[in-house]
């Protein structure tokens, strides 16, 4: 059966209706967002997810990345301060928070931002010496990031990071500043070994101080107990003394006699023992010895008694010399 002009009108109809129904229907995905130009005019921005714009009358203008993208800055000279010249190759991270800005605010983000990053590092680099900007790298980033990141924000963009990651002095330059590094360790190494030896000396020096003040401390105790020992000595003898003595006073000369004796006795052990002599003359005189020897005897039995069987027994007659008495 042929379509009458009314059927067609009607599925034309359905079919345009269908078509305007799609168009005004936009599906963002998650990390982008959309600008909405009605009449050619930025007129409101569709976030990720399900967005509704009026057919023929707004469109898509710009599909934005808002995620965190990577700025890849090539390999660049510069000159530093001290007019070293170095090569420095750096990379930025930004992200755009403003899609509306960053789409009609500056026509190209990236070479923007290329362009602010690589004419910062010039300005950066030549504001410091080469030592600082070799040990310094930190700072450097720093620096970076405060500057580009307000250039960035008219822009609807966040720069979040910016990093040097290389920097290369020239090939002299660098072997220079490796034999210097050589020499500083070098210098650093010779300073350390004589550290050590100063050190070890002075433990030396330490160990031999406090073993010469142990030595004097023995040999002072020594000589403390050598005296008190001679002191007690000596009161033993004045005690022993003053006994004989009071015994003489009582008039008992065989205490007397005693003494006499025991020093006599000692005497002649004293040259019999002397290591330079081998031969000793000593002039004795019998009587007085063997009268000596009485008295001890007479003492020993005053004091132990008459009664030890021992005691009792006469004292030996020691004979007559009338002359010297010779003794190898």
């Amino acid at each position: 059966m042929p379509l009458s002009g009314f059927d067609i009108f009607v599925i034309v109809l359905v079919l345009v209706v269908i078509v305007t129904i799609a168009m005004g229907i936009r599906t963002v995905p998650q990390g982008y967002a959309y600008t909405v130009e009605r009449f050619g005019r930025y007129s409101r921005t569709l976030t990720p997810g399900l967005g509704l714009i009026v057919p023929y009358i707004d469109q898509i203008g710009k599909k934005v990345n808002v995620m965190e993208q990577v700025l890849d800055v090539p390999s660049q000279e510069a000159f530093t301060r001290d007019n070293a010249g170095v090569t420095i190759d750096a990379a930025a991270f930004y992200q755009i928070l403003d899609a509306a800005k960053a789409s009609y605010e500056v026509s190209n983000l990236n070479q923007a931002l290329l362009v602010l990053t690589m004419t910062n590092i010039r300005t950066v680099v030549g504001s410091m010496d080469l030592d600082q900007l070799l040990s310094h790298r930190d700072e450097i980033n720093e620096r970076l990031l405060r500057v580009v990141d307000a250039a960035a924000s008219p822009w609807g963009a966040k720069v979040t990071r910016v990093e040097i990651k290389d920097i290369l002095p020239p090939q002299d330059l660098a072997g220079a500043m490796a034999r210097q590094m050589k020499a500083e360790r070098e210098k650093r190494a010779a300073v350390l070994e004589a550290e050590g030896l100063r050190q070890a000396e002075i433990l030396r020096a330490e160990g031999q101080k406090q073993s010469q003040i142990l030595a004097a401390e023995g040999r002072k105790e020594a000589a403390f107990r050598d005296a008190e020992a001679r002191e007690r000595q000596a009161e033993a003898e004045a005690r022993a003394t003053g006994m004989v003595s009071e015994a003489i006073t009582k008039g008992d000369l065989a205490a007397a006699n005693f003494i006499v004796a025991e020093k006599y006795i000692d005497a002649i052990r004293a040259l019999a023992s002397a290591p330079n002599q081998k031969v000793v003359i000593v002039p004795i005189e019998a009587a007085g010895l063997a009268g000596t020897l009485g008295g001890i005897a007479e003492l020993t039995r005053s004091v132990f008694g008459e009664g030890g069987a021992g005691l009792n027994k006469p004292a030996r007659t020691v004979p007559t010399v009338t002359g010297g008495s010779e003794r190898p």
